[in-house]
């Protein structure tokens, strides 16, 4: 018997959202927060990882020094490997040579308390990767809580701080205003907080700057996060630990809490690294600098399926 088959499995359906708000939260799967203990996790194969240019970071990369995916899909096996050595049920997409991009799982879909929903990309060659997020989940017995219509929105935009609020980042390029609005009105309706953050394309995703750690304890490069961001977090009382800039051009802020005072960080975010050490957490460090280079961090590699208060 697999670990998928010792969960009750929900009906599944492709539209499960109440358009009037409401809507009873999952059973068996979903999670209150980004923060509590990790159970279950969704991942893309590196398999047919090619470097595109998909966001100007990775066409630096591609200009200067383009990926060696030998290298990238070792990095891979490591970032496996930290999960299963902290116990993470470790769930895949079924790679296919169309979707090149597909390592990055949090791209295509968002896990949320009442199912997933299905984005909808902004590079064309990309644009695959949402119906197979569809296939899935149907596999894994896990409803679509809706699909996203208005415009272009990808899953690094949706960054849940607490439970019940989220910050919602549009940068215009990979997430429009018209698909962040559309997923702000669904999650209203649902009585969430959620603010949008505007920020310049350059960013990509608002993960790339903004991700919790703990409860009330937060990762922010205040070098490049408005601080109307900066003081809306403080307000609701989170502390905030600074990832350089440097740091964060190279992925350094994107990084999976797992709860429990466990994080699987990149390796070069060595300042970071040394402030939760210094708070007591269990650092896995994982080298990501080749992976890294075709335009995304561990926290994109990874979808949340299940967490749960420790």
């Amino acid at each position: 018997m697999t670990v998928h088959d010792r969960i009750v499995a929900e009906p599944f359906s492709l539209q499960r959202r109440n358009p009037n708000g409401g809507t009873k939260p999952l059973t068996a799967w979903g999670f209150a927060n980004e923060t509590d203990m990790l159970t279950d996790v969704l991942l893309g194969s590196p398999n047919f990882l090619r470097h595109l240019s998909t966001s100007s970071l990775s066409r630096k990369h591609l200009r200067e020094a383009p990926c060696n995916v030998q290298i990238a899909q070792a990095q891979h096996k490591d970032l496996v490997a930290a999960y299963e050595h902290f116990g993470v049920n470790i769930h895949w997409h079924e790679p296919t040579p169309e979707l090149p991009m597909q390592v990055y799982s949090r791209d295509s879909s968002v896990m949320t308390p009442y199912g997933a929903f299905i984005t909808a990309m902004a590079n064309w060659w990309r644009r695959g990767e949402n119906y197979a997020a569809i296939r899935t989940y149907e596999k894994l017995g896990i409803p679509i809580y809706d699909m996203v219509t208005a415009g272009t929105f990808e899953g690094g935009d949706f960054n849940v701080i607490e439970e019940g609020v989220v910050l919602i980042g549009c940068g215009g390029a990979r997430t429009q205003e018209e698909g962040a609005r559309q997923v702000q009105a669904w999650f209203d309706k649902e009585g969430w907080e959620t603010r949008l953050a505007f920020i310049d394309e350059y960013y990509v995703h608002i993960d790339l700057m903004v991700v919790p750690i703990a409860e009330k304890l937060t990762a922010v490069c205040l070098a490049c996060t408005e601080p109307g961001i900066v003081d809306w977090l403080k307000g609701k009382g989170h502390e905030i630990i600074d990832v350089p800039f440097q740091d964060t051009m190279a992925l350094g802020c994107n990084f999976m809490s797992l709860g429990k005072d466990r994080v699987i960080t990149p390796t070069s975010s060595q300042s970071l690294i040394g402030q939760l050490k210094a708070r007591g957490f269990e650092v896995a460090a994982v080298d990501m600098s080749e992976i890294s280079k075709t335009g995304g961090g561990i926290h994109c590699m990874a979808q949340a399926l299940k967490r749960v208060p420790a």
